[in-house]
This record gives C-alpha cells, sequence and structure tokens, in this order.
C-alpha cells in the first residue's frame, strides 16, 4: 500500500479517522530561500571589491590576474590617500609604508588614483612606493571599448 493514503478500515477502537504520516518533503520552501540568499550574493558581491570610491580613468589593457597579497592605495579626487580602505593622515604615507616593508616580503601594490588627479600627485606616490621598496605596482583603470 502507498504511503499517503488512508486504510478504509479502522485501527482500534480510536475516535476520528486517523492520518498515515507522510513520507515526501516539500522543497519548495528551501528552494525559495536559497534562491534570495544567491540573489543577495550576487548583489553584495561587486560591492565588497573596494570600499574607496575613486573615479578611475579609461583603458583598453588586459586585466592581470589578481595575487592574493597585495595592498591597494586610493587616492581620491582631494588627493587624500588611502591604504587597504584606511584613511592615512596628511604626511604619514611614507610612515605606513615603512611600517608595512619592516614587516618582511613586499606584496604587490595595486594603486587607484582619480582620472581628474594631478599627475605630480600621483607620480609622487608612485615615487613614495619605490622608495620604500615596493616596485611591484600595477595601476588599475576601468575597462573601454573605445580607441584613443
Amino acid at each position: 500500500m502507498p504511503m499517503g493514503l488512508h486504510s478504509s478500515g479502522r485501527r482500534g477502537p480510536s475516535r476520528g479517522s486517523r492520518r498515515a504520516p507522510m513520507a515526501e518533503i516539500n522543497v519548495t520552501p528551501f528552494v525559495d530561500v536559497m534562491l534570495v540568499l544567491l540573489i543577495i550574493f550576487m548583489v553584495t558581491a561587486p560591492l565588497l571589491n573596494s570600499g574607496v570610491p575613486v573615479d578611475l580613468p579609461e583603458s583598453r589593457a588586459n586585466a592581470l590576474p589578481q595575487d592574493q597579497e597585495q595592498i591597494t592605495v586610493s587616492i581620491i579626487t582631494n588627493g587624500t590617500i588611502y591604504l587597504d580602505d584606511e584613511l592615512l593622515a596628511p604626511g604619514t604615507f611614507a610612515a605606513a609604508l615603512e611600517n608595512l616593508s619592516a614587516s618582511g616580503e613586499r606584496p604587490e601594490v595595486t594603486l587607484r588614483a582619480d582620472q581628474t588627479l594631478d599627475y605630480g600627485l600621483v607620480m609622487g606616490v608612485m615615487g613614495e612606493l619605490n622608495r620604500a621598496g615596493f616596485n611591484s605596482i600595477s595601476l588599475v583603470t576601468n575597462g573601454s571599448v573605445e580607441q584613443p
């Protein structure tokens, strides 16, 4: 006799009908919850990429593979410098780099600079990075399909 069907006969002196246990699991609520979580992660994942909003310049260069051990230096429109989402006070960039270089092997540096910044300021930051021994510097840009 298949599960879930009621028997026509009575068992014992119980009053009313007795239901047989259900052997099927309803997976629809589980699938609904999983789809909602998938959508939430798909929306929030791109936002976790960087914490400092920078208007990056356009470039047609191919993307480089990202290393696990890297630090990010961001320079926003007013010239404020961030080191891995941490705001640096003016004049403390060199000291922060010395603290990083004292820890041993120097990681790759990813430089994100606003496109409206003065070229001299960006070169000054790159010079400080070079002076501190960080010679592997990647410049981050937005992808562009137009040729200059």
